[in-house]
C-alpha cells in the first residue's frame, strides 16, 4: 500500500494533469465555448459592433440566383458594382441581400423583416450600431433558419435597422462564421458548408 503521502502526492499530479487537459481542450475550442458561451448568456458582441450600411450601392441590372455545386457548395458571382448580392431565404420567405464579410451582424432592413415574417416595435429597439450614415438604433432578433442554395443555418443572431437606416440587408458574419468556407477569387464568392 502506498503512504498517505504519496497517494497525497498521485492526487496532486493527478489535478495537475486534469487541469492541463481541460485548459488544452479550452484553447484548441476556444471559438466554440465562447460561441456556446453567448447562446447561454444571451449575449451578442456583433451587436455592439459596426455594421456596414451599404450606403451608395449601385444595384446590379441583373441579380443572379446562387449556383449550388455537390448540395452544399455555392457560388455568386460578384456583381457590376463589385459586391456579392443574392437571394436568399429567411424564415421560408425571400429576400435579397448583399454578402457583407465587413458586417459582424446579419443586419436586415425594416422592411425586409417584415417581409421575413419579423415584426418589431419602437420598444425592441435596444441597440446602437455604427454605420456608414452614423449611429443606428437596432433590434437583436434571432433567425430561425438562413438558407441560400442548398446551405441552411439555423438560429441567426441578427439585427433589424430602423425604417431608412439601412439601404440593403446585409448578410454578415453571424451567418458566414456558421460555413465550413468562405472564399473569394476569380470573381466568385464560394460558400462551402
Amino acid at each position: 500500500m502506498f503512504s498517505s503521502g504519496y497517494r497525497a502526492l498521485l492526487g496532486e499530479v493527478a489535478s495537475w494533469v486534469f487541469f492541463a487537459g481541460v485548459l488544452v481542450a479550452c484553447v484548441t475550442h476556444f471559438d466554440e465555448l465562447k460561441a456556446v458561451g453567448h447562446r447561454f448568456m444571451g449575449t451578442d458582441p456583433g451587436i455592439l459592433a459596426a455594421v456596414r450600411a451599404g450606403d451608395g450601392v449601385v444595384e446590379p441590372a441583373v441579380m443572379e440566383p446562387p449556383v449550388a455545386e455537390s448540395g452544399y457548395t455555392v457560388e455568386l458571382p460578384v456583381g457590376q458594382d463589385g459586391h456579392y448580392h443574392t437571394d436568399v431565404e429567411i424564415n421560408g420567405r425571400t429576400v435579397a441581400v448583399m454578402v457583407d464579410s465587413g458586417a459582424s451582424v446579419v443586419a436586415l432592413t425594416a422592411e425586409d423583416a417584415e417581409t421575413a415574417g419579423i415584426f418589431v416595435t419602437d420598444r425592441d429597439f435596444t441597440a446602437k450600431i455604427q454605420t456608414a450614415n452614423g449611429t443606428a438604433r437596432v433590434a437583436p432578433v434571432f433567425l430561425d433558419d438562413v438558407s441560400i442554395g442548398d446551405i441552411t443555418v439555423r438560429d441567426v443572431r441578427a439585427v433589424v435597422s430602423e425604417p431608412g437606416a439601412l439601404h440593403v440587408s446585409l448578410l454578415g458574419m453571424t451567418f458566414l462564421n456558421q460555413l465550413d468556407r468562405v472564399d473569394m477569387r476569380s470573381g466568385k464568392l464560394i460558400l462551402q458548408d
